[in-house]
């Protein structure tokens, strides 16, 4: 008997424990990118590289040209007019490249501060769906981090979170059908209903003799009379 109640007592302990550790996963990224806050941001960046991609050309656009008038007029050249001229292509060239550099720099720093108002709300809302289904955690599955989930324990939340981010109609609760009757009760409803006519015929037919007997009674008494 206290075996028995030992090993109850582990089964019950272990339905509390994978009870407990339900988690859920979904892919970060994919959710992300369906708000709308994500296409704003994308959008700002856009324009900001188009802002630093112009500059950077038009930087581009005058070394090319001097660097043409360069080769062009070299032959001609004073050795120190030479030497100015190669001076200018060089630091216009470093200018470039340390240009195009801090522009990579200045892009990434405004993409981690676009994105960080986007990823601010979506995790609120994954805080709020664990804390309300009961999750013990919820899982990234982006970069194949997840390439297998026991569904007895871990539950796709991508549809939870879309529907509380309103990114996702929330399913329309189908009625209950409706309970037929019983099929033998409307047969033996169909069934007496014509059996009453028939019965008050055969009542009636039983009558109509009887009726004729009594009629044809005083006839016979007159004749005998008479």
């Amino acid at each position: 008997m206290r075996r028995y109640s030992i090993l109850l007592l582990l089964t019950l302990v272990s339905g509390l424990a994978v009870a407990q550790n339900r988690f859920g996963y979904l892919s970060y990224s994919h959710v992300c990118e369906q708000m709308p806050q994500y296409a704003q941001a994308q959008k700002s960046l856009d324009e900001l590289k188009a802002v630093y991609d112009k500059e950077a050309r038009r930087g581009e656009d005058e070394f090319q040209r001097k660097f043409a008038e360069f080769l062009e007029g070299q032959k001609d050249f004073p050795v120190n007019i030479l030497q100015k001229r190669q001076a200018e292509l060089q630091d216009l060239m470093d200018k470039g490249i340390a240009f195009r550099r801090d522009c990579q720099d200045l892009l990434a720093k405004a993409e981690r501060h676009l994105m960080a108002a986007v990823e601010d709300s979506l995790n609120a809302v994954i805080r709020q769906v664990g804390s309300q289904s009961g999750y013990a955690f919820i899982i990234n599955t982006d970069g194949n981090t997840l390439p297998f989930v026991n569904g007895y324990v871990g539950e796709d939340v991508t549809d939870l979170v879309l529907i509380r981010l309103g990114l996702k109609e929330p399913p329309i609760p189908q009625p209950e059908p409706a309970a037929e009757p019983e099929a033998d009760q409307q047969d033996q409803s169909a069934e007496e209903t014509p059996a009453q006519p028939a019965a008050d015929a055969e009542s009636a037919t039983q009558e109509t003799p009887a009726t004729e007997q009594t009629q044809d009674a005083p006839s016979t008494t007159n004749i005998e009379t008479l």
